[in-house]
C-alpha cells in the first residue's frame, strides 16, 4: 500500500498538493482500521472530514473528528490505536502516536516521521506528518446519525452525523470559537451555497452551545442566521482567506470566499 501512496504522490502537481493527498490517503486507512475495530459502532464521524469524505467538500481537512454516541463499555480507545499502529506498521510506516485522554475529548496523534521526505515532499528526513483523532466522550444531544457506504482508496462504511447535524455542528464552531477559523467561514458558505441542504438541526445546536456557555438566546429557525452574520461582522477578510488557502483543491477558487457572497446568503 506504500507504493499505491506513492504514486498517488507523484502526479500532484505541488509538494502542498502532494501534503494533503498524503495525509488524506492516512486519514482513510484509519477510518479502515476503525472500522476493523469495530469503532464505527459506538462513534460518529463529524466535522471537516466528514463532509470531504462523503459530500465532496472541496477542501481537504487535517483531523477526524468524532462524537460517542453509545455507552463508554462499548469504547476502548487505547485498543482503536492499537490497530492502527499494528496495521501501518505490517506495512513498512515508521508510525507513532501519543495519547491524551484525561480529557472529556480524547485525543491522539498518528505521527509518521520520515513519510514525507521518502515520498519526496520534504527536505528534511526528520519532518513528521501527523493526523489528529478527537473523540467528544459526553457530545450534546439531539445529532441524528446515517451510515453511509464509500470508496476512497478503500471501502469504508461510515457512522456519522446527518447533513442537518452536520451543518449544526458548523454554526457551533462559528459562533463559539474564540476566534474565526478561516475553514470554518469557507465551510459555512460552501453549505449555504447549496440550495438543497437542509436547515440546521437546532436542538442540537442549542444544546451544544448551552454545553459551551452560550449566553446568547435560543436560536430559531427565523434567528440563527442573523446571529451568525453579526458574529461575522468583525471577521478580518485576509485572514479569513489565509487560513483556508492551504487546504483547497487546486482548482477551487478563492473569489469564491466572499464577504459580500457570505452575508447574501445570510440574509
Amino acid at each position: 500500500m506504500k507504493e499505491y501512496l506513492a504514486a498517488i504522490v507523484a502526479g500532484s502537481t505541488t509538494p502542498l498538493v502532494g501534503r494533503n493527498l498524503t495525509r488524506e490517503y492516512l486519514q482513510a486507512r484509519i477510518l479502515a482500521s476503525l472500522q476493523h475495530a469495530g469503532a464505527m459502532i459506538p462513534l460518529a464521524l463529524q466535522g471537516g472530514t466528514a463532509l470531504r469524505f462523503l459530500y465532496h467538500l472541496p477542501r481537504y481537512s487535517e483531523d477526524l473528528d468524532f462524537t460517542l454516541e453509545q455507552a463508554r463499555d462499548s469504547y476502548d480507545f487505547h485498543r482503536y490505536l492499537r490497530i492502527i499502529h499494528s496495521s501501518f506498521s505490517a506495512e513498512g510506516y515508521d508510525v507513532a502516536i501519543s495519547v491524551n485522554d484525561r480529557k472529556v475529548v480524547h485525543s491522539a496523534f498518528v505521527r509518521f516521521p520520515g513519510l514525507l521526505y521518502d515520498l519526496g515532499l520534504s527536505r528534511q528526513r526528520a519532518e513528521v506528518l501527523s493526523v489528529k483523532i478527537e473523540v467528544d466522550t459526553s457530545p450534546p444531544s439531539g445529532a441524528i446519525l446515517a451510515t453511509t457506504l464509500i470508496r476512497r482508496h478503500v471501502t469504508l462504511h461510515l457512522q456519522h452525523h446527518d447533513k442537518t447535524s452536520l451543518f449544526a455542528g458548523k454554526l457551533h464552531a462559528v459562533l463559539s470559537r474564540s476566534f474565526l477559523k478561516g475553514r470554518d467561514v469557507y465551510d459555512l458558505l460552501w453549505y449555504l451555497s447549496d440550495p438543497n441542504w437542509p436547515e440546521p438541526n437546532l436542538a442540537l445546536l442549542n444544546n451544544a452551545l448551552q454545553q459551551t456557555g452560550w449566553q446568547g438566546e435560543t436560536l430559531v429557525a427565523t434567528s440563527w442566521r442573523a446571529l451568525v452574520r453579526a458574529r461575522l461582522q468583525g471577521a478580518t477578510w485576509d485572514r479569513v482567506m489565509t487560513d483556508v488557502q492551504p487546504f483547497l483543491e487546486a482548482e477551487e477558487r478563492l473569489d469564491f470566499l466572499s464577504r459580500d457572497h457570505l452575508f447574501q446568503l445570510l440574509s
